[in-house]
């Protein structure tokens, strides 16, 4: 009886020990980690809006999917919008960064953080797949196809990753609409 209350004391200490080194390395890294994640949400919105030079986020819209709307500044003047969503892919959320000039076009789709296949649905950060936004008119919502676009509106799909071509591609129409209903009214450009 007296060696199990030893080890059980034991591993008392242990479990102590270990889950107060865990809760200090935890508060030593964790605003490092804080920093970098915005970091990369800064090259990313940089990446998608290149005519932005400085970014002010936007609190007052909300929107299906949506994580996080920034207004894009060059001079005073507005150039467009970063927005990002995160529809459920395959291997759950993928965090979709989409760029929209404020002439209405799709300026650039970053794909951050996400838990897609190796070789599959990962390549949807490739540009041979997400460069097909580039460009598109938010006026009309975009569809995934397979084999070979036949609209303006067609995505075509990765080879075997279906669903997160239709993730990304349901992020993107997320921050279309968003765009089209809520910001254009906001910057004064609506017609």
């Amino acid at each position: 009886m007296k060696d199990i209350f030893r080890l059980g004391i034991i591993l008392f200490v242990i479990c102590a020990v270990a889950s107060l080194m865990l809760s200090l390395t935890n508060n030593i890294t964790a605003p490092v980690i804080e920093q970098r994640n915005i970091q990369a949400n800064n090259e990313s919105r940089q990446e998608v809006l290149q005519d932005a030079k400085e970014f002010k986020e936007v609190t007052n819209v909300k929107g299906d999917l949506v994580e996080e709307i920034y207004q894009g500044e060059k001079d005073g003047e507005v150039v467009g919008y970063t927005i990002k969503t995160a529809p459920r892919g395959y291997g759950g959320n993928v965090e979709v960064m989409v760029g929209i000039s404020s002439d209405g076009k799709i300026s650039g789709v970053k794909i951050g953080n996400h838990s897609e296949t190796p070789g599959l649905g990962s390549k949807a950060a490739e540009p041979a797949f997400k460069d097909q936004y580039n460009g598109k008119s938010v006026e009309t919502s975009l569809n995934v196809v397979k084999g070979n676009a036949s609209n303006e509106n067609d995505i075509v799909a990765i080879s075997g990753a279906t669903i997160t071509s239709k993730a990304v591609t349901a992020g993107v129409n997320a921050a279309m609409d968003v765009y089209k209903q809520k910001l254009i009214s906001i910057n004064g450009t609506g017609e």
